[in-house]
Order: C-alpha cells, then sequence, then structure tokens
C-alpha cells in the first residue's frame, strides 16, 4: 500500500472503535471507545490486527493510544459468550495473532498509558516496544477473581517484564500497581505527568522512525529471539544480523556521515 500523505488520516478500513492517522513518519491508532473504558472487543481486536498489517510505505514508527481517562480496561465482557473448549482456543488465538502484529510486525511501536491498564489492555501494552506510562496510569490482572485466565498473550510477554511471581500475585490477590511502581518494576520506561503522555509518545515515535528500517528490524524481531538463544546461538545470531545492518546502503551513508562529523554525536538529555 502506497500512501504519499504527511499528515491526516490513513487510509484503512477499520471499525468505529478505532482512529488511525499520521503526523509525518508516525502512524497514530486510537482506541475510540471511552464511553466503555476503552474495552476491546472482537471487532477492535480484528481492526488492530488490520492496521497493523495494512500500515502504508513510509511509516517508520506507530503511537498507541486511548482516547478518555483511560488507556483500556481489557476484555469487553458483555460480549463474553458461553464457548466450548475448541471456540475458547479459537477466540484466544484472535487476540494472539492480533498482538503478534505489533510485536513482531513492520515498525516499532510505543504505548501511551493512562487511567486503567487493566486485563487485556495491559496484554495489549505488553506488545509494545516501548510504553510511556502517565501518572494516572494504574495496572491489574482481574482476571482471577472473575473465573477466567489471560487470553491475550499475557502468561508470554509479562513475565518476561515483571517476573512470574509478580503476575501470580497479581492474578491471584487482585493487587494493583500504581504508575509509579509499574515504571520500577518494568512495565514502563517512561514516566511522565498526566496530560503528557501523548507528546512524549510522539517525541519518541518520531525519533524511532528516523532510525535506520533494518535496524529497527533488527531490535524489534532478532533481539527478543536472541535473548532467549543459548549464548553460542546467540552469539551466531547477532554476529549475522551485525554484519547483515552494516552493509546495508543506508548504514553506510549515515556511518560516513558520523566520521565526517555531519551526524549528531551521543549527549545526555532528557529522560
Amino acid at each position: 500500500m502506497k500512501d504519499d500523505s504527511r499528515s491526516g488520516r490513513l487510509d484503512i478500513t477499520l471499525p468505529a472503535s478505532l482512529h488511525a492517522e499520521r503526523q509525518g513518519d508516525v502512524a497514530i491508532l486510537r482506541l475510540k471507545r471511552a464511553h466503555k473504558r476503552n474495552a476491546l472487543d472482537d471487532e477492535t481486536i480484528i481492526g488492530i490486527e488490520t492496521f497493523f498489517t495494512s500500515l502504508p510505505d513510509g511509516i517508520g514508527a506507530v503511537l498507541l493510544h486511548g482516547e478518555g481517562e483511560h488507556f483500556s480496561a481489557g476484555l469487553d465482557l458483555s460480549e463474553l459468550e458461553e464457548r466450548d473448549i475448541k471456540q475458547g482456543i479459537a477466540h484466544s488465538r484472535l487476540w494472539h495473532r492480533a498482538f503478534d502484529t505489533i510485536q513482531f510486525g513492520k515498525v516499532p511501536v510505543v504505548a501511551v498509558l493512562h487511567g486503567a491498564v487493566v486485563g487485556g489492555g495491559l496484554e495489549l501494552a505488553a506488545a509494545a516496544h516501548v510504553r510511556v506510562a502517565e501518572r494516572s496510569a494504574y495496572y491489574a490482572l482481574p482476571e482471577g477473581s472473575r473465573g477466567i485466565y489471560v487470553g491475550g498473550g499475557g502468561s508470554v510477554r509479562l513475565p518476561r517484564l515483571i517476573g512470574v511471581a509478580r503476575m501470580m500475585d497479581m492474578m491471584l490477590t487482585g493487587r494493583t500497581y500504581s504508575a509509579e511502581e509499574g515504571q520500577a518494576m518494568g512495565l514502563t520506561t517512561y514516566l511522565v505527568d498526566s496530560g503528557k503522555g501523548f507528546a512524549k509518545g510522539l517525541e519518541l515515535a518520531a525519533r524511532i522512525a528516523g532510525n535506520a528500517p533494518l535496524t529497527n528490524f533488527a531490535v524489534m524481531h532478532a533481539l527478543p529471539r536472541i535473548a532467549e538463544m543459548d549464548p553460542a546461538s546467540g552469539y551466531a545470531v547477532e554476529a549475522l544480523m551485525s554484519s547483515i545492518a552494516q552493509a546495508d546502503g543506508e548504514a553506510k551513508a549515515r556511518l560516513k556521515d558520523f566520521l565526517e562529523k555531519r551526524a549528531p554525536k551521543v549527549t545526555r538529555g532528557p529522560t
């Protein structure tokens, strides 16, 4: 898909619960069910998959956030229906497939979190690559008290961020973590005052979009897999990915700019 416009609505067919636009090289996806605390129904999940598989050329990063007072309160429980085991597995796999298009998609994703980041909303956030929290954000996994279990990839992604014991505690006791606690335990990497998350997220997404695409691809697709390999295999894949990235024409041009002092140096900046 080709899109030569630099700003405005993206030409992707989405449900009313989602809105997509672009600002320069950044695509912005908004959850638009504020009246439901951005609870996630199946139509929205399918729309998320459609968005991430239909990104136009020229997009270098995505900014994901929720309209209203909350990022997402998770699964829309009003849509729960009686399913047999086979149907339940298929439903969970729908979420897995959609969130995989975020984590292992075309470009890096920055999620801006505020208010409720609960259940499936936390699973959605965990699929992003960079998470920015406003101080209003809070995190919980209430599935245990509701007689259900996470089904959107939380069992896989969240223990890698916060550890198995902490996730067990959240599910067994219904414990809620604040934005500050989430930052301290690794759920997020940026913490900003309420109302400032979108601007910070957009700043980070624009910076990411300015990277060489092959480098971003390596960070998204190779790094998490290398981290799960035995050391010898990890070193081999790292060497291969490093050589591929360095051989790319854009990498050569950027390195030349740096050596000829046309590129900015690394300095300490704001967090």
